[in-house]
């Protein structure tokens, strides 16, 4: 290697990767790698030892109370290694004129651990301690010796104990996983933050980074053009594989550097550390520019409309709706330029807030920033040669949503270029026309009907847009188009002036026109045949080629489109169906009256589709299990890839009444939006110094049972409707904080008022106790950018909260970052291929995929862990378990940095960790996992869940193998109380949990148990599947096989050769009262009133059981413990293990499951249930191979069935 010299930004940089590599807050340490570590320094020790019991987990116990689980989340911070006191730049600098000629750049004070101080030289050419001592500089080098390229290099000569403690750093960063080590580029934030606060020590290189970065990724006075930067990125050549490559990871670094910077941009701007270019308006008219971003406000409307809390003056920005100027109106009002015809409008919007202006502004509330982002992602996607759009980002922080967009050039100049040249700033009133803006190509991959609007002088105008859109030609003589708040039609089941801001999803847009074209093509089967058929063609390429897949310009730009559209768009059939944008809205369309009644049809038509075959399908497959929502962020994600707007969260939750968890996470998640608008508006009312006490004041009032103060300046009855809203007013009287009167009641009566408003959801009485209070806490903590201490807390007390455990409030973010299409694509056929069972194809598709992801995104990206995990399970299904660990273990670490540590997508990481570990036969390992799971689970969901129920199948076959079957039956009867409750007794994972029990008791000898268990499997298959289905015949034979080992059993002990197989049963409940109490306590208490819920022992009295359950009942309840006597017969342990099966059949009407969206219903429960079948006896035929190959955690252990075939 050549020594470079440095310069005067190259040896700051220098110093700042050293100061990183002194730091161990850059590495993440997985608990999985902690736990693996753990594990083989426990073999290690007892190598000897032999065998040992495995401990049994804490997992029934910490789900009785979730809120002890918030103390488990958070990992310990790792010890600090400390190799150096202070590396601080000194004061000395800048270097003298004189000393720059000799080529000093800068000048380092160090103090080691000796003690000893150290000025150092950063000079062009090395690092070496000089001979300055005290308050006068002294260049000359101390020692020759003391000189290196590096500054750790120079370090290690002049402190052993930083040459000692250099290395351990290095030695444990060394010893993690590759991954943990990678810097996230757009990291997730935690509403969890450490308990125990860490003390704030005295850091002076800390304090440096405070003044030299502020609100920005670079140095001050280094501001970077970021429209340039990406405007160049776009138009980089990408005609081949490798050229997307390089055109993809610079569009990828410059959109999260641009997103980086915002962030803390909007910060500055929401503290007030950044002045506004306009300071003469109302502040919630404010714009500002910062770092070559262009910053306003985007004030929510909603909650102000229903608390009528509606100011002229706008202060804090709380006021009523406001527009948010483009950069194009922000750069008008300090532009200078006289009006003239094409600016004169633009201009009024800046002179003052008139009542039209806010009236009429698509720009004010949420809704029309969130439209924006999405018409920006669509173009985006769609990559149409010469036209270009913004960097956009949404960030919602303190109360306020702050929109960031890069700046046109010449706009701030106010060169002439930036006369509009394409729609309307005037509501319609002039409508200007361009042939450059006019592109047909990009409305029809939109689908985005050309069409003739009418303006105010009634001239008819010629559009592929929306009318409010604008063109705008830039001084670099670019084209730019911006405020896509309308891409898709309006929705037609909204209309109304008031819900101007509500239009379709892409998504549904996409998919009724796919469904249309299969209307309109009998010949076409399915609607993802075309999509089959492009995923082979291109995967075989894939596959005979080592680089990548070449596909062609055109076919690049055919899948450039919104995630959600298939190459069906392309065929004539659906490029017919085009729809008109400005339907149903305020502006005038031209030509003939039954073109325009066929425009407003077709926006009906998608509708209607929405509401009668989206909806209902959505709903049916949330009852069948298709698709499994765990949280708030979750059950988004889910409704909005199937095109649903979250505003129908109420319409679906009525139709979800019947399926009690589904019901409790849709109720909640109305709940905790409703919450979030009013936690908001108090947050935008409260000073600087009142956050903390503002928050958790709100917390207490939503969670506890906070009652009204009495304050002097009270009017009005305390409990008057009036007093509660002008309490949250912002004219308050002085002296008392906008938050102090707030109560429970007011704060739920607005939440319901809200929700009622916007979601038509009537919140029932009793929302307020039925709610799984931590899952809430951690949704609505999420969603406003709240970080709160770790402890535990007692939610159902009077004052949960106190401001000390407000620890932090984050910037919540929505960006435009770009995704690589060649990737999903590449997926998507391996998904297929794996369906299929051609496992080295679908091996090739995903590692190429995986590749891709690295080069363009890097590790770090939610779709790289969705590559990890597939390419897990096709090592897992092709026998190589240890490789798919290693894969396994990618996804996890991945799903932590990027999703965060309670994700749901963590927890099933961990669950098919556990799952791996266990097919090793390391099952001490795989259960710690499995304990993860659980918490991780108990925080997203609660206990309730059905995956929570498949988890503890899991837990309990493992047990089971590990020969603990008193905890493996602990586990299985709460399972199977769980699936009762919530799915019904007649729900396939409630067969699950019964042959589940059938094995438990065969591997005990009790096979009239067995039997009876089995039987009660094959009834539900039979009912659920048919009986010709493969899954009910491998019942059936099971069934048949249990029979025979009784009737074999009976044979023996008719000889006299054993005894009874139930005394095994019942020796082993003897030998553990106290299970046997707690599964006669929990069987009796689940077991119900009703006549139907008495269990019938065969041979005795009804009327006598009745009698029994009765007494026992009301024994339990006074806290006396009836016990048996002495001799327990047979029968009177069949009778528990009876109840114990009939539990919760009270609430069997309460049915539904939501399983994982891996897999189909059948094929989700069906290898859950042959993998326990599969864990002691391997008489039964193979199943069917399942075509799904995600694993859920409701999934078996492939590997036991692998090993069991073999055997057979």
């Amino acid at each position: 290697m050549v020594a470079a010299t440095y310069d005067e930004r190259s040896i700051r940089s220098h110093l700042r990767r050293v100061r990183e590599l002194l730091s161990l807050s850059s590495l993440h340490v997985s608990l999985s790698t902690s736990l693996a570590l753990q594990q083989e320094s426990a073999q290690a020790k007892n190598a000897d030892a032999g065998k040992t019991a495995h401990q049994e987990l804490d997992g029934l116990n910490f789900m009785e109370d979730t809120t002890v689980a918030l103390t488990n989340l958070l990992a310990s911070a790792p010890a600090e290694i400390k190799c150096v006191d202070s590396i601080v730049f000194s004061s000395f600098n800048p270097p003298p004129s004189y000393r720059r000629l000799h080529g000093d750049l800068i000048y380092i004070d160090v103090v080691t651990l000796e003690g000893s101080k150290h000025c150092i030289t950063g000079s062009s050419k090395s690092f070496y301690v000089n001979a300055s001592n005290g308050s006068v500089l002294d260049s000359r080098p101390l020692k020759q010796s003391h000189e290196a390229s590096t500054l750790v290099g120079l370090l290690q000569k002049i402190s052993a104990k930083f040459k000692k403690g250099f290395r351990e750093i290095l030695d444990r960063k060394a010893s993690a996983h590759p991954f943990e080590n990678v810097q996230a580029l757009l990291p997730v934030t935690s509403w969890l933050g450490a308990h125990t606060v860490p003390e704030h020590r005295r850091d002076a290189a800390r304090a440096e980074d405070s003044v030299v970065l502020s609100y920005g990724t670079e140095l001050i006075g280094m501001q970077r053009d970021w429209n340039e930067e990406l405007q160049s990125c776009r138009e980089f050549p990408h005609a081949n594989p490798q050229e997307r490559i390089l055109r993809g990871r610079a569009l990828y670094k410059v959109t999260c550097d641009f997103v980086d910077a915002a962030v803390k941009g909007a910060v500055g701007v929401i503290n007030r550390c950044i002045p506004p270019i306009n300071p003469t308006d109302p502040e919630c008219f404010h714009m500002y520019v910062h770092n070559n971003i262009f910053f306003s406000f985007a004030v929510d409307s909603d909650y102000e409309q229903i608390s009528k809390d509606q100011k002229p003056d706008c202060p804090n920005g709380s006021g009523r709706s406001t527009p948010v100027p483009s950069p194009v109106l922000g750069a008008k009002a300090d532009s200078g330029v006289a009006p003239d015809s094409k600016t004169e409008e633009p201009n009024s919007v800046l002179e003052g807030p008139t009542e039209a202006q806010i009236a009429d502004s698509e720009q004010a509330t949420y809704a029309s920033a969130n439209n924006d982002l999405k018409g920006t992602k669509s173009y985006q996607e769609a990559d149409i040669s010469g036209l270009y759009n913004l960097a956009m980002a949404i960030i919602d922080y303190r109360g306020h949503r702050v929109v960031a967009q890069s700046i046109i050039p010449g706009i701030l100049q106010g060169d002439k270029s930036d006369s509009l040249l394409y729609g309307s700033v005037d509501n319609g009133k002039k409508i200007s026309w361009n042939e450059s803006f006019h592109a047909i190509e990009a409305a029809k991959r939109l689908h985005v009907k050309e069409h003739v609007v009418l303006d105010g002088s009634g001239n008819p105008v010629k559009l592929a847009a929306t009318v409010e859109c604008k063109g705008i030609v830039g001084s670099d003589d670019r084209h730019y188009i911006l405020d896509l708040m309308r891409v898709t039609p309006r929705d037609s089941n909204y209309i109304g002036l008031q819900h101007r801001f509500c239009v379709l999803r892409p998504e549904l847009v996409a998919s009724f026109v796919e469904a249309e074209s299969i209307t309109k093509s009998p010949t076409q089967k399915v609607p993802d045949v075309p999509t089959e058929s492009n995923g082979q063609e291109e995967s075989d390429d894939i596959a005979s080629a080592s680089d990548a897949t070449a596909v062609s310009a055109e076919e690049h730009d055919k899948s450039d489109e919104s995630p959600a559209s298939t190459p069906a768009e392309s065929n004539d059939s659906t490029a017919e169906i085009l729809f008109n944008p400005n339907v149903f809205t305020e502006y005038k369309l031209a030509g003939s009256p039954e073109e325009i009644e066929a425009d407003e049809a077709l926006v009906k038509k998608v509708g209607s589709y929405l509401l009668d075959t989206v909806i209902p399908k959505f709903v049916q497959d949330l009852c069948s299990l298709d698709v499994s929502p765990m949280d708030g962020q979750t059950l988004t994600d889910v409704l909005h890839s199937n095109g649903i707007n979250v505003r129908y969260l109420g319409k679906v939750a009525g139709m979800i009444k019947h399926l009690p968890h589904l019901w409790d996470l849709f109720s909640a998640e109305i709940i905790v939006r409703s919450a979030k608008h009013v936690v908001k508006d108090i947050l935008r009312q409260s000073p600087d110094h009142n956050i903390a006490p503002a928050v958790a004041h709100f917390l207490n009032c939503f969670f506890g049972k906070v009652l009204a103060a009495s304050t002097k300046g009270s009017t009005g009855s305390p409990q008057s409707k009036t007093q509660k809203k002008s309490s949250q007013s912002v004219s308050s009287k002085k002296g008392q904080s906008a938050h102090s009167q707030l109560t429970s009641d007011g704060v739920w009566s607005d939440i319901k008022e809200f929700a009622k408003h916007k979601y038509q959801f009537e919140a029932p009485d009793d929302v307020r106790v039925g709610a799984k209070r931590v899952a809430v806490l951690r949704n609505l903590c999420q969603k406003v950018g709240i970080t709160i201490a770790a402890r535990k807390y007692d939610l159902h007390s009077t004052t949960p909260f106190q401001p000390s455990d407000i620890l932090n409030l984050q910037p919540v973010v929505k960006h435009s970052v770009p995704t690589c299409t060649d990737a999903r694509k590449l997926m998507e056929a391996g998904k297929i291929r794996m369906a299929e069972g051609t496992l080295n194809e679908a091996y090739a598709l995903f590692s190429e995929a995986f590749s891709l992801l690295q080069q363009i995104n890097g590790p770090m990206h939610k779709d790289a862990a969705n590559c990890c995990r597939y390419l897990a399970m096709v090592l897992y299904h092709a026998g190589d378990t240890a490789g798919a660990i290693v894969q396994q273990h990618r996804e996890l670490i991945i799903n932590e940095r990027c999703l965060g540590l309670d994700h749901p997508d963590t927890a099933h990481s961990y669950g098919n960790m556990a799952l791996f570990y266990h097919g090793l036969n390391q099952t001490e390992l795989a259960l710690r996992h499995m304990s993860r799971t659980l918490l991780l689970l108990s925080l997203a969901s609660g206990p309730d869940h059905p995956d929570v129920a498949a988890t503890l199948i899991n837990v309990a076959m493992m047990y089971q193998d590990a020969s603990n079957m008193s905890t493996a039956l602990r586990y299985l009867q709460e399972a199977l109380k769980k699936n009762e409750r919530l799915l019904g007794p007649g729900h396939i994972q409630t067969a699950v949990c019964y042959h589940a029990l059938a094995i438990a008791f065969s591997c005990m000898g009790a096979y009239k148990l067995s039997v009876q268990h089995e039987t009660k499997t094959h009834d539900i298959l039979v009912k659920q599947l048919g009986s010709d289905d493969s899954r009910t015949k491998d019942s059936e034979n099971w069934l048949n096989t249990f029979k025979g080992r009784e009737q074999q059993v009976i044979a023996q002990k008719q000889k006299g050769q054993t005894t009874a197989p139930s005394a095994n049963a019942v020796e082993f409940l003897k030998a553990h009262p106290g299970l046997f109490q707690a599964m006669k306590a929990a069987a009796i208490q689940s077991g119900g009133d009703g006549p139907a819920n008495v269990n019938r022992v065969r041979g005795g009295d009804e009327r006598a059981a009745k009698a029994a359950a009765e007494a026992r009942k009301t024994a339990i309840a006074r806290g006396v413990n009836l016990r048996n006597g002495p001799a327990a017969s047979v029968s009177d342990i069949n009778q528990i293990l009876n109840l114990i099966n009939s539990a919760a059949s009270a609430s069997a009407a309460s049915s539904g499951n939501a399983q994982s969206t891996e897999s189909e219903v059948p094929q989700s429960n069906g290898p859950a249930m042959n993998g326990a079948k599969e864990a002691k006896d391997t008489s039964r035929p193979s199943a069917k191979a399942d075509g799904q190959a995600p694993v859920g955690l409701g999934a078996s252990l492939e590997l036991k069935k692998q090993k069991s075939k073999q055997k057979a």
